[in-house]
């Protein structure tokens, strides 16, 4: 990765001109000592993908027990659809609050709210006594999962090392399916104990990976680009220096980096006296980011995935796979593909392949699948062929395939680059308010869908796949090859800074710097 491997390498992730103030290195990252510990540090925010992860899986993995569906009545159609839908109604509710928190406290603190409070209503889920506790458990939940997948892929894009941004921001949410795998697996270790544990077990560790996170949190450092914003210059110069350099303030790539975080954040200030959810469609540029964030997170939902991620027992019903072992198996085998392909021919290859070249694949390979699923379906329920059913679920692992390509790595990562500091959280924001929008839709609707047109309904799906290669195609620009800050030369064109106020600036840092070089000289010599 970056110098730490090819030159080449480093100018497809971020371009010549960072690529050439990288440090020759030959060694590989995790041999370098600051790399490593930053890389393990940014598994905290990581794995708050891992926690939204779990709950789609485990809800799945619910359905499937007898003894949860006798205690809460045996829940179908909209009483179904309200149990899963209502945990992404908590996420929207919360993510107006959370943007403003994330940009006027920074991305830790939000962080740290949210792993204790999904720890607590984890624990309220799990020991529930009726609907409406457990209803309630799961709004909550969701409230303050929005604390964790709110800011947490910002951290890690805005703390990543320069080459390695693209793939472990992409690799952001590949975690998803490490909390489905960890959902799927449980359900299926605890189906055969005869009691309510059976579900209560299951919903309590949904609080078992934010209680993980909370042991790392604290060596979390803030936002290089939210200190620069906030005046904290020098704070920003250190966290960069200590993550990127191994401590050499004056390193070629921490100026780099300085220069071109204060020539945007300062950009970025003149053009706007103050930030507003309006400058999202105020300028010709931000329209266009805003549709693509409306777009990629709405069509996450809607492109037949909802089907299968939240109602994969109907799916399978229709097959004639109706087994309790079968299924849970089939989706626990189903989330660790999921996660291998998404993060080794997804996350791996962004800098290589390119956004919009993994969108455009992606679509076209779940079209395709999709009609072939479609076909398959439709003669298994005439014929009731065993090969039959075997091949509908073989389409369904292709089918993943070429969704997890590209709108599991870039569901987050793509919103997240597109957007200027300024809006940055706002823009994510937008992005998760669209694809909670659908799938609380699509929660609603898929069940009801499902039990009346079976598998006719999948036609509908062959459509909107067609239309979004489209969209697509027109509408989403390459990203490769470029640092964080020049992503919005692609949409506006060459940043406006006037140099005297960016010398001015960077000469108060330099200043705040020597000072605090010479107290801490003064300390060293002190007897």
């Amino acid at each position: 990765m970056g110098r730490f491997g090819s030159k080449k390498e480093a100018e497809l992730a971020v371009g010549k001109e960072l690529a050439a103030v990288l440090p020759n290195n030959p060694k590989p990252w995790y041999l370098v000592p600051h790399l490593l510990k930053l890389n393990l540090i940014l598994l905290v925010p990581l794995f708050s993908s891992a926690s939204v992860g779990y709950d789609g899986s485990m809800m799945n993995g619910l359905q499937t027990l007898p003894q949860w569906r006798v205690f809460f009545d045996r829940p179908e159609g909209a009483m179904l659809g309200l149990m899963n839908s209502i945990y992404p109604v908590g996420k929207v509710v919360a993510l107006f609050l959370v943007s403003y928190l994330v940009d006027r406290f920074g991305r830790r603190i939000p962080i740290l709210f949210g792993l204790i409070t999904c720890i607590a209503f984890a624990i309220m889920q799990g020991l529930s006594q009726n609907l409406a506790t457990f209803v309630v458990a799961r709004f909550l939940l969701g409230f303050c999962t929005s604390f964790l997948s709110q800011p947490s892929p910002i951290i890690v894009t805005e703390l990543a090392y320069p080459t390695h941004r693209g793939k472990i921001t992409a690799m952001y949410n590949t975690f998803y399916y490490f909390g489905a795998i960890f959902a799927a697996w449980t359900t299926y270790g605890t189906f055969k104990i005869q009691s309510t544990w059976s579900w209560r077990i299951p919903s309590i560790l949904q609080g078992a990976i934010p209680a993980i996170q909370l042991l790392g949190w604290y060596f979390l450092p803030e936002s290089p680009r939210w200190l620069v914003a906030h005046g904290r210059n020098t704070e920003a110069r250190k966290v960069l220096a200590d993550w990127h350099a191994a401590g050499d303030l004056q390193s070629a790539l921490v100026e780099f980096e300085m220069r071109e975080i204060e020539a945007a954040v300062m950009a970025e200030a003149d053009a706007m006296s103050s930030t507003s959810w309006f400058d999202l469609v105020r300028t010709p540029a931000n329209r266009k980011r805003t549709l693509i964030a409306i777009i990629t997170g709405w069509f996450a939902q809607w492109n037949g995935v909802g089907v299968v991620s939240y109602y994969l027992v109907l799916v399978l019903n229709t097959i004639g796979i109706t087994k309790v072992k079968d299924q849970t198996l089939i989706n626990g085998l189903l989330q660790i593909f999921n996660w291998l392909v998404a993060t080794f021919l997804g996350a791996f290859m962004v800098d290589r392949l390119g956004r919009r070249f993994l969108f455009l694949l992606s679509c076209a390979g779940m079209l395709i699948s999709y009609i072939i699923w479609t076909g398959l379906t439709s003669y298994f329920v005439s014929a009731r062929g065993e090969a039959t059913g075997r091949a509908v679920v073989a389409f369904i692992f292709i089918y993943y395939f070429f969704y997890d390509i590209a709108w599991t790595p870039l569901l987050q990562a793509y919103p997240v680059e597109i957007f200027p500091y300024t809006l940055r959280a706002r823009g994510l924001a937008t992005t998760y308010i669209s694809s909670f929008i659908a799938l609380i839709l699509g929660n609603q609707v898929n069940p009801i869908a499902m039990k009346s047109l079976s598998w006719k309904y999948y036609i509908v799906f062959c459509c909107i796949l067609a239309f979004l290669f489209g969209i697509i195609y027109f509408l989403f620009p390459e990203t490769k090859g470029h640092t964080l800050e020049e992503i919005r030369e692609i949409f506006e064109g060459k940043l406006n800074v006037r140099t005297e106020d960016l010398e001015e600036k960077q000469s108060e840092s330099n200043s705040h710097h020597e000072t605090s070089n010479k107290v801490t000289s003064q300390v060293q010599v002190a007897p």
